[in-house]
């Protein structure tokens, strides 16, 4: 939804008529009183709506004030076609970022952390919408830092399990005795150093969904008991003979190819055919550039609010080097450095020298190419008013 109002009080009777609608404002400078006031009003009206500013003749201090009380984007008139529908696109993937969906019966869903426009990150979207509300087991591949763990929650926040537990084990960080232990629970006496009964993560899943994530780390000996507990979803703790039985939703991930695993013969083939129900690929961030400002932007807009920061933006210098890094660690490593940036940004942008060292050094070319990647041209001589096409605002 798409508010246009000659004043503060219209737009207030049309998101009011529209309740539970999310709804773009455009706050304009010339409502007839100061823009941060109007923002206010906005924002108490509706949280979830997308505001953004235009100023007439507004100053700096204005455009500080317009970000601090809500705007998700500060414009100045006369505002260029392109400037105002990329505006409005960064301010739907923000408020993607904190939209939390409502079951039939009224409870959160969660949140959806999933940003982004490339078409493999909306492939994933799409997966994920498919394959939340089944059983089905599903495996997510991809390197370090592609946001594996992001996709896990998602899934489930989207479930008909969401009101149940998410249960998450690195296979990766404990030894074989330590993960098996970890997993089934072990009973007081089956070890040295089992001075108690435990009764392991499976159990502590029941009901729920559990995430064994870096499974292509499990060893031969626990991947045959794995193989058993997605077949049966029956186990025995360890140094027990009694049989438990639980109802878990299997998501796993992994950050090596498990057809190379089996093809080596370091991962059972019978345990890939049980894990590949449903496969999920997650790109790396080098390959999706396009997300990387919605994914600065976004991660700004969170760790501004959690370390109580006036950061409300990133200089041209700063967005340039972020936008031509390479990105090794992928969303992880972006989402570091934006928090590290937004502590020790000295103003209200994020400049160059608030970025790592090794981000400093920007590939003018590669951020060229991205911003004109992201926003569309449009002939000058045909369009004289912009346009957003509908399935933007839904």
């Amino acid at each position: 939804m798409s508010v246009a109002a000659e004043s503060i009080e219209q737009a207030a009777v049309e998101i009011r008529s529209e309740a539970g609608v999310a709804a773009i404002v455009v706050a304009d400078g010339s409502w007839g009183r100061r823009i941060a006031e109007a923002i206010r009003e906005l924002r108490g009206l509706d949280r979830g709506s997308a505001v953004l500013a235009v100023l007439t003749f507004g100053t700096i201090e204005d455009a500080v004030s317009a970000m601090r009380e809500g705007a998700d984007d500060v414009l100045a008139k006369p505002v260029v076609d392109r400037e105002l529908v990329a505006a409005v696109r960064r301010a739907i993937e923000r408020r993607r970022l904190f939209a939390t969906p409502r079951s039939a019966g009224g409870a959160s869903a969660g949140p959806n952390l999933l940003i982004g426009s490339d078409p493999r990150i909306v492939r994933v979207h799409e997966l994920v919408r498919s394959t939340a509300a089944t059983r089905a087991t599903v495996l997510i591949s991809g390197e370090s830092g592609t946001g594996k763990s992001l996709v896990a929650r998602t899934i489930h926040a989207a479930s008909d399990r969401r009101d149940r537990p998410f249960v998450e084990v690195s296979c990766g960080s404990l030894s074989e005795t330590l993960l098996e232990s970890e997993l089934f629970g072990h009973v007081q006496g089956a070890f040295t150093g089992a001075i108690g009964d435990k009764k392991g993560r499976f159990l502590a899943a029941d009901g729920g969904t559990i995430f064994l994530d870096e499974i292509n780390s499990a060893s031969p000996a626990l991947q045959v008991k794995l193989l058993r507990v997605l077949q049966e979803r029956r186990f025995e703790p360890v140094g027990s003979d009694e049989t438990r039985e639980v109802d878990v939703r299997f998501v796993v991930a992994s950050n090596e190819s498990l057809e190379r695993l089996v093809a080596e013969g370091r991962f059972r083939q019978d345990l890939f055919y049980r894990v590949n129900v449903v496969t999920i690929e997650m790109p790396p961030l080098r390959d999706r550039r396009s997300d990387i400002r919605p994914l600065a932007e976004a991660f700004l807009d969170r760790y501004r609010a959690e370390h109580g920061r006036q950061v409300v933006g990133f200089s041209d210098e700063a967005i340039a080097a972020i936008e031509s890094n390479r990105f090794a660690g992928n969303v992880r490593e972006l989402e570091h450095a934006i928090e590290r940036a937004v502590v020790l940004a000295k103003g209200h942008l994020v400049t160059l020298d608030a970025l790592p060292e090794a981000m400093r050094e920007p590939n003018l070319d590669l951020a060229r190419a991205t911003r004109c990647d992201q926003e569309p041209a449009f002939p000058q001589s045909t369009r004289t008013s912009p346009s957003i096409d509908a399935h933007d605002l839904q």
